[in-house]
């Protein structure tokens, strides 16, 4: 779509809601928003202002979570052509300079959303190709201009898409998410920490790594795993456990209900030269795990749970805001004295004083005492801004069980 042939569609914001976007809020909240029943077609620009007509941002509509789309312009004639898009993408690249120098890492995020000024849309980095992860079938509606940019800014062998939005009620997944240039070899190795990776650029919408747990993973390696038993729980395809069998842990015991988690951890063992036959890789639900471990009087120096936000299996139903203590006080029965738990979440609904709030309640519950040795929040690829405090969802703590 053209820029000069979009359409503008000026959006009332509720009074009470102006002060936040006249402090650079970026999302588009539904409930702000006095006439959001004038939105008909997605990727029109928004022009939003306050009840007596006073400018307040300018962005497109897309639907998303909770918001009708994003406010990218305090500028009233901003254009929001290919020219936009460079501007911000080479902003983009140069916070990210180190990362472009460091041999030793090959994949990271190279655009955030709204951390890097327009949200709806994040770029991610693979030792050559790309692939754009889009939020909304409105930021949908600029990929010409994205992908002309890209061709200006970076020189990459491919470029790949995941179409993150619904369509027809359900997750739309392509078939293909290849978009331009040469296809990446299936497995394609990655470099994260001098650790090797492999991925999957046309698999779906999981490529085989969360590159937002980079510096947790190196902590592992580099700081608690030598010497240590392991168990990595919500395991997916491993990486904690590979980062700590290559930091010289006694053995790591990798838990995923996902069947495809066995050949997937398996595979990221093998292109480290580590024989999977050393460690243990079990497909099977994780509460369930507990139970036989705390039943068999199993215990781990170190428990490393990064569980999804929500998660449903036939038996049970997990919510991050809700059950976490609970998640704590499972593995708190399995940590030898003195042991590590590292509790990590991606839910964006709480902060950090809450999450430890959780840490809190489960050892106390447990009439345990516990140290927090350090945490993390993303990685500075991963850009946020203060605005958006819910774009900073990571939040990692290494817990110390106390005697």
């Amino acid at each position: 779509m053209d820029d000069g042939m979009r359409q503008e569609t000026t959006l009332r914001v509720k009074n009470k809601f102006s002060k936040q976007y006249r402090n650079g809020y970026p999302l588009i909240t539904k409930e702000a928003i006095i006439n959001g029943k004038d939105l008909k077609e997605e990727g029109v620009l928004v022009k939003l202002v306050d009840e007596s007509n006073q400018f307040l941002g300018k962005g497109y509509y897309g639907n998303q979570n909770k918001g009708y789309g994003w406010i990218v312009t305090n500028n009233e004639n901003e254009e929001f052509d290919t020219r936009f898009f460079v501007r911000k993408l080479q902003q983009a690249l140069g916070k990210r300079e180190f990362l472009l120098k460091d041999n030793s890492t090959t994949a990271y995020r190279l655009f955030n959303g709204e951390g890097d000024g327009i949200g709806g849309f994040t770029i991610e980095y693979f030792d050559g190709y790309l692939v754009i992860n889009w939020y909304s079938e409105g930021i949908y509606t600029f990929k010409e201009e994205v992908l002309a940019a890209i061709g200006e800014v970076l020189d990459v062998k491919g470029i790949y898409e995941k179409k993150r939005f619904n369509t027809d009620g359900g997750t739309y997944v392509e078939d293909d998410d290849f978009v331009s240039g040469e296809k990446a070899p299936e497995p394609h190795l990655i470099k994260e920490n001098d650790v090797n990776f492999a991925v999957y650029l046309n698999d779906g919408a999981m490529v085989g790594i969360f590159l937002d747990q980079r510096e947790v993973r190196k902590t592992i390696r580099d700081k608690y795993a030598k010497g240590k038993t392991v168990l990595n729980t919500f395991s997916y395809t491993g990486a904690f456990s590979v980062y700590a069998a290559l930091g010289g842990a006694a053995k790591t015991t990798s838990v995923d209900l996902a069947n495809r988690s066995l050949p997937k951890t398996t595979e990221q063992f093998n292109v480290n030269g580590i024989d999977e036959k050393t460690q243990s890789i079990l497909v099977e639900e994780v509460f369930h795990f507990f139970k036989y471990a705390k039943r068999k009087g199993l215990k781990y120096d170190m428990v490393i749970m990064d569980p999804p936000s929500f998660a449903r299996s036939k038996k049970v139903t997990f919510r991050a805001a809700k059950d976490y203590t609970s998640l704590v006080s499972d593995a708190i029965a399995i940590t030898e004295h003195d042991g590590i738990i590292v509790a990590s979440t991606n839910c964006s609904t709480f902060g950090m004083d809450k999450f430890k709030g959780f840490i809190d309640q489960a050892f106390k519950d447990n009439k345990k005492k516990y140290k927090i040795l350090e945490e993390f929040s993303l990685p500075s690829d991963f850009a946020t801004i203060k605005q958006f405090k819910e774009g900073n969802y990571l939040k990692v703590v290494f817990v110390q069980m106390l005697g």
